[in-house]
């Protein structure tokens, strides 16, 4: 049952014409990538040489071993920047699993280069809530969901952890304008962004978590002289 099941996951992500047009734009095909959540490596497999993907399934582990995929055991809100560094990061339907959404981003920067772009797919709350009430919504009320987002509040979190957002779209189609027209009908959504190695908290925020261990760590990631 395993192995059809990943011959489905795998096919899946061989014929999505959303992960085609992402690949295009950002020739993720060509770049070091890092996969965090990746699963069996059906994503992995597309990326570029140097790519590797992260995981706390030790079973995925021993698929990517015999498959010949760089997957490493792995927690997404403790990267351990031993793991290298990315020219970007591919996060598909992971983040609306976090305990601490913000915190991971952040943790992002420990791998991250100078011109980083990290690609977070996350399912979203529809301003229409009766759309909720469609099939084709219902995923983003999943039982094992703890974050929900609205396209809005994606872009606005991902903003205020440090990312410059290039872009928020469904990446349904290539051209940028029927993806607009599409958004508001759209149960994923991509935020695309860009490490912004010029962030600093504001100095209100920085003097609410001076002194705290934890809030202390993560602070030098981002509020550090460049």
């Amino acid at each position: 049952m395993q192995t059809t099941d990943n011959t489905e996951r795998f096919k899946n992500v061989e014929h999505s014409r959303t992960f085609r047009n992402i690949c295009d734009k950002y020739d993720l095909r060509d770049k070091a990538v890092l996969d965090i959540g990746s699963g069996f490596g059906q994503y992995l497999k597309h990326f570029g040489n140097g790519s590797v993907g992260i995981t706390t399934a030790e079973e995925e582990v021993r698929f990517g071993k015999d498959h010949n995929l760089n997957i490493k055991t792995g927690n997404a809100e403790k990267l351990d920047p031993l793991i290298g560094h990315f020219n970007a990061i591919w996060a598909n339907n992971l983040y609306e699993h976090l305990l601490s959404p913000h915190a991971f981003l952040m943790n992002l920067k420990k791998v991250s280069e100078k011109d980083t772009i990290a690609i977070l797919g996350v399912p979203v709350v529809p301003k229409i809530a009766s759309l909720m009430n469609l099939r084709w919504w219902r995923g983003a009320l999943a039982s094992n969901h703890i974050n929900f987002f609205t396209h809005i509040t994606l872009r606005l979190t991902v903003e205020r952890a440090g990312w410059r957002v290039l872009d928020t779209r469904p990446f349904l189609f290539k051209n940028k304008f029927l993806d607009f027209l599409a958004r508001p009908f759209a149960p994923h959504m991509y935020v695309v962004s860009k490490n912004n190695v010029e962030f600093k908290y504001p100095p209100k925020k920085v003097g609410e978590w001076i002194g705290d261990a934890y809030y202390g760590d993560l602070l030098s990631i981002t509020n550090q002289e460049k």
